[in-house]
């Protein structure tokens, strides 16, 4: 049987930015957790849908359509929003967020096609906490 989990001590327990951490499992999903601050990077989940909560500070997601034009998705705390499949995006957070991510066990935090990945950011499937 599993015990609660508390999001406050686990955001506690890392520093590290644009590295998530798994705190736990849904079916095949992994229910992830990052602190976020700056710009992350384009990139495309071409088969899977990819959600975001803000648990904390502010987050803009832009977003890329097929005619390349760009529009920005502005998350406050308790915020949520769905990058659906396909739609290349790039997270970002001047001032700093912590974030929720519901993805498919074994999703690459870059996706499936990706500008060039900055020492800043963790190419990953996620850590476990």
């Amino acid at each position: 049987m599993s015990e609660p989990i508390s999001l406050t001590a686990a955001l506690a327990s890392f520093d590290a930015l644009w590295s998530p951490r798994i705190v736990t499992s849904v079916n095949d999903y992994d229910v992830r957790i990052a602190k976020v601050r700056g710009e992350y990077v384009w990139h495309t989940h071409d088969d899977t849908d990819e959600f975001f909560l803000v648990l904390d500070g502010e987050l803009q997601i832009a977003l890329r359509d097929s005619a390349d034009e760009e529009r920005v998705v502005a998350l406050a705390r308790g915020d949520l929003f769905t990058v659906p499949r396909g739609v290349a995006h790039k997270p970002m957070s001047p001032g700093g967020a912590a974030i929720l991510m519901f993805e498919p066990t074994g999703t690459l935090t870059v996706g499936d096609r990706h500008d060039d990945v900055p020492d800043h950011v963790d190419a990953t499937t996620g850590h476990r906490l």
